[in-house]
């Protein structure tokens, strides 16, 4: 969800930007050339068409309700996109300690990698989940998936969460495919 927000962001960003400088362009157009017409955007006309618009006319509800959705959407968006901090237990009570996703997923695959006849891992980790996917030439899923989840469920009770993230670890192995 971030990156869709982080693009929403930029779009929007961009698109107040262009009608600010549009906006800017009309505006010393119109200081310059007072009785001149505008230079790009049309607004005397919108003016007048706007002008003759109420408050109970069809087109100004349905503008506030696609404003209103807009909004409920960028609300959601931001929502969802909050901290995504693994929270660790609290050393004193004015002191708050967390750390990233990335971080942990750092801890748990240099401890899985170190691991013997680990040939690679990859590993995501978030404040509720941990993934571990595993390569191995030598040994099978069914050998090697237990010991490493025994090891990263060590490695998650040795770290001081206030949430424990559930495992999962998928090993592949070419001796499976036979």
């Amino acid at each position: 969800m971030r990156p869709f927000v982080r693009i929403l962001a930029t779009l929007l960003g961009l698109a107040f930007a262009a009608a600010g400088a549009l906006l800017a362009l009309e505006v010393g157009w119109y200081w310059w050339r007072p009785g001149s017409a505008p230079l790009l955007v049309p607004w005397p006309r919108w003016q007048a068409e706007l002008a003759s618009l109420g408050w109970d006319a069809y087109a100004v509800r349905v503008g506030a309700g696609v404003l209103a959705a807009a909004g409920l959407v960028l609300v959601v968006c931001a929502l969802a996109a909050g901290n995504r901090a693994v929270r660790l237990t609290d050393p004193a009570g004015d002191v708050s300690v967390s750390t990233s996703p990335r971080s942990l997923a750092r801890l748990v695959g240099l401890t899985v990698r170190a691991q013997d006849n680990v040939a690679g891992a990859s590993v995501t980790a978030s404040a509720r989940r941990v993934r571990v996917r595993a390569k191995s030439t030598l040994e099978t899923e069914a050998e090697l998936r237990p010991r490493l989840l025994a090891t990263v469920s060590s490695l998650l009770d040795e770290l001081p969460l206030v949430r424990r993230p559930k495992v999962t670890v998928v090993v592949d192995s070419p001796k499976d495919r036979r």
